[in-house]
């Protein structure tokens, strides 16, 4: 993990979590799943004058109710206070009653006429026969709201059928104006702008909407396990407030600049002025925006005023960016490293070079192979060989400051291709190997899949012994769970490589584009044309291992 000096912002505690349980109540439609959503007060502490599902803070009294409650065998004692707490709160909010009488049916609306929704509700089912039926209540998802705000809750969002024959009543205090409304609908019209809803209700209504009926919905959350877990994180987008759950783009990134979830981070991109991940590592990215390659090529600066600098990759032949990552150094470069030959990664070596003069820094990396493409041609000043370190030190009021940059050559997308691994702070540099958004090209002959799966294993690895959590790509943003990052990129790739296989014996008198049809029918087709050039990898590979179909 990063050292705590070399963070930006200084580091602040969240405010603390409060347990909670919301209800989604769910009913077929002829037109669908609808879910009853409601408006809170304007003047609500949390989410004012947002739609939101019904519930609320769980209390003492809910966990002390188990008695007056009908459970699941499987059911914890976690999720039945969460589960009475929930149709505690969407009784007192919105008059829905979830409880069975002593012969099995479903409270009706007299019973719900008969209980005062001001009174403490597992008393009054006991006087009147009534169990409370939080067996009928399933866990859909766990949320955890974002760092950033001041008021977070611990929350889980159940899903449970509503009852017949009930009609949702306001209570006018702290919800307002109940609604049956698809979940597509919603997210409609809160895109219109008339309908606000905050991120995990937008969300959990983005998952909803794949569902054809409530009944496959409860068969869903049946495992009595969250269909998902998440507390965003937020940053700017455009001027704007943006969140994120674990699984999108910008969410390693911002683990990484905040944290503790401060507000902060800028996630435009654009090519002017560096942007800041650490205080000593900066991103440049190239204006070489493209389908291939992203944003653009990201180059990297490691390093601070008094160590000098590290650039990492600096890109094409640009003379705005070779410009731009000059000032970024102040001119003070140590070394110029190229993770790999290809021209949106090394061609920029030279121009950099000569605009330190006269203390000219050297250019690292490998040279490229014969394989490679004659416009990868590449010959370093120095050979950076694998597991060898640049440090860069200086003194400081705190003691001496070190920044180490570890060589890992990881062949597969380049035969000369390298990550770089800065150790005090577990940040893995991985070049073309590992991207935010995409998987990389791996085209024979400079290219090999075998080369590159046993990379990952190598990259593995070294971010266990290091401890390094964060991957920084040359296109995207950065990557958390770095681990986790590349154990699922291997199994993606041993995925796909089970799909061409199967094409392969399918159509063993295919062509390329046979294949390709069929091992990448889950991707546009606009795709296919670069799609071949790893396919053909895996071919190679599946032909190497003596798997080739009869």
């Amino acid at each position: 993990m990063p050292r705590l000096s070399q963070l930006l912002y200084p580091p602040r505690d969240p405010a603390p979590l409060r347990p909670a349980a919301t209800v989604l109540l769910l009913r077929d439609s002829p037109a669908g799943v609808e879910v009853l959503m409601t408006r809170r007060s304007p003047t609500a502490s949390f989410a004012p004058g947002a739609y939101v599902f019904p519930g609320g803070g769980i209390d003492a009294a809910d966990a002390a109710t188990h008695a007056l409650a009908s459970r699941r065998a499987t059911q914890s004692d976690e999720h039945l206070t969460q589960a009475i707490a929930a149709i505690r709160e969407s009784f007192e909010e919105l008059g829905i009653l979830l409880a069975e009488r002593a012969d099995g049916s479903f409270a009706t609306a007299e019973d719900v006429a008969a209980l005062d929704r001001h009174a403490p509700l597992a008393e009054q089912c006991r006087a009147r026969g009534l169990k409370l039926a939080a067996d009928k209540v399933y866990v859909l998802a766990h949320w955890i709201t974002d760092r950033d705000l001041p008021r977070r809750f611990d929350v889980p969002f159940l899903v449970a059928r509503m009852p017949e024959g009930q009609t949702p009543a306001a209570d006018e205090a702290e919800q307002f104006e109940p609604v049956w409304v698809r979940p597509q609908d919603a997210l409609e019209r809160h895109k219109a702008g008339n309908f606000f809803i905050i991120f995990p209700t937008i969300r959990t209504l983005e998952r909803l909407q794949n569902y054809s009926d409530v009944q496959s919905i409860l068969v869903a959350c049946s495992s009595e396990k969250p269909l998902w877990t998440s507390c965003p994180r937020a940053g700017f987008l455009a001027g704007k407030e943006a969140r994120y759950m674990e699984h999108e783009s910008p969410f390693g990134e911002l683990e990484m600049v905040t944290p503790d979830g401060q507000l902060l981070h800028s996630l435009d991109w654009q090519a002017e002025n560096p942007v800041s991940l650490l205080k000593n590592v900066q991103r440049l990215t190239a204006g070489n925006p493209g389908f291939m390659t992203g944003p653009g090529t990201n180059s990297y600066l490691v390093g601070d005023p008094r160590t000098g600098y590290i650039v990492i990759d600096p890109g094409p032949v640009d003379d705005a960016h070779t410009e731009r990552l000059w000032r970024a150094a102040g001119g003070n470069i140590k070394y110029i490293v190229c993770t790999h030959s290809h021209a949106d990664h090394s061609p920029g070596a030279k121009p950099l070079q000569a605009l330190c003069a006269p203390a000219k820094p050297p250019i690292l990396g490998l040279a490229s192979a014969p394989t490679a493409r004659a416009s990868s041609e590449f010959t370093p000043d120095e050979v950076l060989a694998d597991d060898q370190r640049l440090v860069l030190t200086a003194d400081s009021p705190d003691g001496p400051i070190t920044h180490t940059l570890r060589a890992i050559h990881t062949p597969g997308h380049a035969a000369n291709h390298l990550c770089l691994l800065l150790e005090e702070d577990g940040v893995l540099f991985s070049g073309d190997h590992i991207l935010n958004g995409s998987t990389t090209v791996v085209d024979p002959p400079d290219g090999d899949m075998t080369a590159y799966l046993d990379s990952l294993d190598k990259l593995g690895a070294a971010c266990t012994e290091h401890d390094a959590n964060f991957i920084l790509p040359a296109h995207g943003y950065v990557l958390g769970s770095a681990r986790n990052q590349i154990t699922h990129l291997k199994k993606h790739r041993l995925a796909r490589e089970a799909k061409v296989l199967a094409a392969m014996q399918a159509l063993p008198q295919g062509s390329m584009d046979d294949w390709v049809a069929k091992a990448y029918d889950d991707v546009p087709s606009r795709v296919w044309p670069v799609a071949k050039r790893s396919l053909l990898a895996h071919v190679e590979r599946i032909q190497g291992m003596g798997l080739n179909p009869p």
